[in-house]
């Protein structure tokens, strides 16, 4: 069981991974699915379960892989390569998933998707972390990086998605973020306001919901949010 939903677990490359399949298969073209992040033991979680439904009642596939607290690292994106090729190659999983990204799960999907752009239908956060120095803090993430706190510092443009916008704005990746204005752990104007408006100047389409008085928390509306599923749920399909 997977978030309490039937679901298959395997491995790629030796690290945890997960997919949902709907229970009817679309003949004769690729499985579209959502890729959801952090994989982490606990997560998803039972609150990702009315979307998860939706996803499966909609004919998409759910799957994601535990790299541990990566924190959008060179390693971690290496193993979500892994996961890609895996399920498009030996599964007939479509090529451009829409990427599901929960708290620090932006970093690890933001940090794959500017590198392989055109293999992304879209990206839908809840309150995701798009900057590595508000969270978890340089001096927690250089270990993931194999890197001291001044190196990780010094290259933070390489590794930062507020930094790596260009190539998504470009292949014209659609964007929805869901954020609260009372996040202390992820504060909404260092990670998703300010994303968007980058984002935004250099072109991209993106629409950023702001839910006055939550922060980052466990309110069911982050995880029955009808704008969310629907957003996904259209650009899967195309």
């Amino acid at each position: 069981m997977i978030s309490g939903l039937p679901g298959e677990e395997f491995t790629v490359d030796d690290h945890r991974a997960f997919v949902l399949r709907p229970s009817a298969a679309r003949a004769g073209s690729a499985q579209p699915w959502v890729w959801y992040a952090p994989t982490l033991p606990g997560l998803p979680a039972p609150e990702e379960n009315w979307m998860f439904q939706r996803f499966l009642a909609a004919g998409l596939a759910i799957a994601g892989i535990d790299v541990g607290e990566s924190f959008g690292s060179p390693r971690g994106r290496t193993l979500f390569t892994a996961l890609h090729r895996e399920l498009t190659g030996k599964h007939g999983f479509s090529q451009k998933p829409c990427l599901l990204a929960r708290s620090r799960g932006g970093l690890m999907l933001y940090n794959w998707a500017v590198e392989y752009p055109d293999s992304v239908a879209c990206i839908a956060g809840i309150y995701p972390v798009c900057n590595l120095a508000s969270y978890p803090g340089l001096a927690k993430a250089c270990g993931a990086y194999s890197l001291t706190e001044q190196e990780l510092a010094a290259h933070l443009a390489e590794h930062n998605p507020i930094d790596r916008l260009a190539p998504l704005a470009k292949a014209r990746v659609p964007i929805l973020h869901l954020h609260g204005d009372k996040d202390e752990i992820v504060p909404l104007d260092q990670n998703s306001a300010v994303l968007a408006e980058r984002y935004r100047q250099l072109g991209g389409e993106m629409q950023l919901i702001v839910f006055p008085g939550q922060g980052h928390n466990y309110w069911t509306g982050w995880f029955q949010s009808p704008e969310l599923v629907d957003f996904v749920i259209a650009h899967a399909r195309r």
